[in-house]
């Protein structure tokens, strides 16, 4: 399994990054599907979706393991009080972390992700930030290594 971000992509580089790592099965844990900014409009949803039709990749959605609102504010403030912005975030609140895995993981059953896709290949965990360790997809990726052993691979878009 892989992890992806959408900071540093552009469209093209982001499905070849996904082709070179043999993707099958994309796995959007986002809350919010849209990302601000003209040169982001290739990862909302419905274009995303499309893309990835084209290219061969499956899509889901799940929704159950994205952050709610409230620990995304929490984390925005944390940015906020370090000077940091969204784009530049390197690594997660502790409170954040704390909180989504008692909140979220805690509560989701992570097998049906952790199985291999359909025709084989690679699944990859999609959110925005372009460090895994400034989302909550590398919490996601821990606990999938921890209790299914999984090896994960993170994707980072082209230096430059």
């Amino acid at each position: 399994m892989v992890t992806i971000g959408v900071y540093g992509f552009d469209g093209e580089s982001f499905l070849r990054r996904l082709r070179q790592a043999d993707v099958r099965l994309l796995l959007d844990v986002r809350q919010r599907r849209g990302v601000r900014g003209p040169e982001y409009a290739w990862a909302n949803s419905r274009r995303l979706q499309a893309a990835l039709a084209q290219a061969g990749i499956a899509y889901e959605h799940h929704p159950e393991l994205a952050p709610t609102t409230e620990l995304r504010r929490l984390q925005y403030a944390e940015d906020d009080r370090q000077g940091v912005g969204k784009r530049s975030r390197r690594e997660l609140a502790p409170e954040y972390t704390r909180r989504y895995t008692i909140e979220i993981l805690d509560h989701a059953d992570p097998t049906p992700i952790a199985s291999e896709p359909p025709g084989g290949g690679s699944a990859a965990l999609l959110c925005v930030e372009r460090d895994p360790e400034a989302c909550h997809r590398s919490l996601i990726a821990q606990r999938l290594t921890e209790q299914h052993h999984i090896t994960i691979e993170h994707l980072r878009p082209p230096c430059g």
